[in-house]
């Protein structure tokens, strides 16, 4: 199936090494793990423990603070590397000038403990400090992550957080376009129109808090379709994001939870439950407006 330049891996295939191909031919397994908010002990445990339950793509970030335990648990795993998607970002203050952003990626690779990353993002568009010149910063960063994917040190780059507005900014300066957008996507904030918009221009849509960090597994409609299917709530999200043509990103940091939520091959979604899944949209908590995001976390710099 082909939907805006990306070959998309159909739905009923049945193991986590099932691939998305990105537009330059990169293949990226169907879910990805989830480490934010994982401490760095957790996330050590969580991503072998991952690992070991099959999943081969790790998503982690620069201001996630745990970039080093990640790195370590890929090793101390035995999985080859050559079997692995790993993914980080570059954070917002990282992002003053070009020369910066390639010092950030080093400094990322070097916590990691690897010679390259299979995914490599920006973050958030519209840093606190840059909400008035983000057009320019972001041609800039854009510019050094091109440099990075063209050295071969980053298989495939990409952004998250972006909103039409800044992709079509982006796009007047780009010469190598964003092969991924990973936004926040789930029930409640499916954003359609975005989705739409990514797909078009040949980005995959990444979906972090497939679980809307925990707020819908609560969600009694979700829980009804779950008993209907003897699944999980968890697994019913996870299912949901894939029929949408999504790449769901679940994190857990419990080993029976990291397990569960790669246990959504055996069985799909009817048009009774899209249906009622979709009557969801616009509850609970949706997408953070880039342009009102004020955090702000200094990443050190390595000695």
């Amino acid at each position: 199936m082909q939907k805006g330049g990306i070959a998309l891996a159909t739905i009923d295939k049945h193991s986590l090494t099932d691939t998305y191909t990105l537009t330059n031919g990169v293949k990226i397994p169907v879910i990805g793990f989830g480490t934010w908010q994982s401490k760095p002990e957790d996330a050590y445990n969580a991503v072998k423990w991952a690992l070991a339950a099959g999943y081969r793509h790790i998503d982690t970030a620069a201001v996630y603070g745990n970039e080093e335990a990640v790195g370590r648990a890929i090793i101390d795993s035995g999985v080859p590397r050559k079997e692995l998607f790993v993914t980080t970002k570059l954070w917002n203050e990282q992002r003053g000038s070009y020369d910066a952003v390639l010092s950030a990626f080093q400094d990322s690779l070097t916590r990691l403990g690897l010679d390259y990353v299979d995914l490599y993002l920006i973050h958030w568009p519209e840093p606190a400090a840059h909400h008035n010149d983000w057009q320019h910063l972001n041609a800039e960063t854009w510019r050094a992550m091109e440099h990075i994917y063209h050295l071969g040190k980053a298989r495939a780059i990409g952004v998250s957080n972006y909103m039409e507005r800044h992709l079509n900014e982006l796009a007047k300066t780009q010469k190598t376009p964003p092969m991924v957008n990973q936004i926040f996507l789930n029930p409640y904030a499916p954003q359609p129109e975005l989705t739409a918009y990514n797909s078009a221009h040949g980005m995959l849509n990444e979906a972090y808090s497939p679980l809307g960090t925990g707020e819908l597994l609560k969600d009694e409609t979700l829980t009804a379709v779950a008993k209907k299917h003897n699944k999980s709530t968890a697994q019913i999200l996870v299912r949901w994001s894939l029929e949408q043509g999504f790449l769901p990103l679940p994190k857990s940091i419990h080993e029976d939870y990291i397990k569960a939520n790669a246990d959504v091959f055996d069985f799909a979604l009817d048009d009774d439950d899209m249906q009622k899944i979709g009557a969801l949209a616009g509850k609970g908590r949706q997408q953070d407006d880039p342009s009102k995001f004020t955090f702000q976390k200094q990443i050190p710099a390595l000695h």
